[in-house]
């Protein structure tokens, strides 16, 4: 009770002050602020806001948010929210239904208005998840009537938009080469130099990307995109930088969108261009039902690899990914995924498919995740060094999380763990790889 006293004091000689009450007034004012019940508070916040004042309801929010009463920290948190979005803040207020979700994770109007932020900030796919994870409820008709009117019509507007991530990566083969010094060929066993083998690093990791919507019709807009990816170590020979620009449209037939795009990727490995790669994809999204969602997407291009033009080649992919909410908090998908290299020594020609499980579940302010996956290749033919056409298994598991205790600005720190196993009777496709990543990534 005395803390409460404390903090409604608090309250009372900011909120005075910011009202201009003269001194006075104050002890008076503080006074009968102490003994006011959390509905006079909330009823002066509302009074304020609709005075177009947001500082004083905003200072009243935040006490209240500490409140050991669990039902008023939620209805604090939940107007500052609504508030903070009136204000030209979504980001702040996706925050706050996140924090409310995080100790009710069963709010599922805190879900459906966090959904309508990411669509605000551009972020559908999440605001995709968000929805079935709400549907995943027991809900009245009506409720999920309103609901499914929400799904159908959900499309990011947000005329442009980007994301940026950063993190750190201790990796016990940045280069994922084999541990072997000498390797069979039809000649002679071929003794490798130490930089031709598995190296072991700490890299750092930065992506990022940025887009623009220009729509031309109600349901269709063109958007350019541009992004990177790089992984930075002390020897530069080991660098592996990635970006792209791609020119794409975003068409909504009902529930379904269709995703064309065509574009550029550029890949350099050490200090060298390593390849450039032209494509066309065409992605498909379509809601199965209120928990499920299934993305398909297709691809062709041409890969021109720089150093060794036998490599270059045509790359035809085909994958398909099916989501689906457990509940309010969890949810599991599957990726199937194959993919046909060609290459003008039939040697780099391979035909590889695969499956990837993913899981992840929200467990108070933090978010645990995981993921375990296998992949086939079948080279064509041998390359002219080794004894026969390559056959391998790629075995790849990690798990992680990321945790919302320690937001700050917005930001929350992730870390991840994985383990890769590609068991191939080449030996210099044959490697053994563990690795790390502390990063942050947004808090919501």
């Amino acid at each position: 009770m005395r803390g409460r006293r404390l903090l409604l004091g608090a309250i009372a000689a900011i909120f005075t002050v910011t009202s201009g009450l003269g001194m006075a007034v104050e002890a008076r004012a503080q006074q009968q602020l102490e003994n006011l019940r959390a509905t006079d508070l909330f009823a002066l916040a509302a009074e304020a806001a609709a005075k177009g004042q947001s500082d004083d309801p905003l200072t009243l929010y935040n006490a209240l948010s500490r409140d050991p009463d669990i039902e008023i920290r939620t209805e604090a948190r939940f107007r500052k929210g609504q508030l903070l979005e009136s204000l030209g803040r979504p980001a702040d207020a996706a925050l706050e239904y996140r924090a409310i979700l995080d100790a009710k994770p069963d709010a599922t109007r805190v879900r459906l208005e966090l959904a309508r932020m990411l669509v605000l900030l551009g972020d559908e796919r999440g605001a995709r998840r968000a929805l079935r994870q709400a549907q995943a409820a027991e809900l009245p008709p009506d409720t999920a009537a309103l609901i499914d009117q929400f799904a159908a019509s959900l499309r990011s507007r947000r005329p442009f938009g980007g994301s940026v991530q950063v993190g750190l990566a201790p990796d016990t083969n940045i280069n994922r080469a084999t541990s072997a010094r000498t390797l069979e060929t039809i000649i002679a066993p071929l003794t490798l130099s130490e930089d031709a083998r598995g190296q072991s690093g700490v890299g750092l990791l930065a992506a990022g990307q940025a887009y623009a919507r220009v729509s031309v019709a109600p349901d269709l807009s063109i958007v350019p995109r541009v992004s990177g990816r790089g992984a930075f170590y002390r020897e530069s020979a080991f660098n592996d930088i990635s970006g792209s620009a791609l020119l794409g449209l975003e068409w909504q037939l009902g529930n379904d969108r269709l995703t064309p795009s065509a574009g550029r990727t550029w890949r350099w490995y050490g200090d060298n261009l390593l390849a450039t790669t032209d494509t066309v994809t065409l992605t498909w999204i379509r809601p199965v039902n209120r928990r499920m969602q299934v993305i398909a997407s297709g691809s062709a291009a041409y890969a021109d690899y720089k150093q060794n033009r036998l490599q270059s080649g045509g790359l035809y992919d085909l994958s398909a990914t099916l989501e689906y909410a457990l509940d309010q908090r969890s949810g599991i998908g599957t990726t199937l995924s194959g993919t046909r290299q060609d290459a003008a020594d039939p040697g780099y020609a391979t035909t590889s498919g695969g499956f990837v499980l993913y899981g992840w579940r929200e467990a108070g302010r933090t978010t645990v995740f995981a993921t375990v996956g296998a992949r086939r290749t079948a080279g064509d033919e041998r390359l002219f060094l080794f004894l026969e056409p390559r056959r391998e298994w790629l075995l790849q598991a990690s798990a992680g999380a990321t945790l919302r205790q320690f937001t700050w600005q917005g930001f929350a720190p992730t870390v991840r763990a994985g383990i890769e196993r590609n068991v191939s009777n080449v030996g210099l496709y044959d490697y053994r790889r563990f690795n790390t990543e502390f990063g942050i990534t947004r808090a919501f």
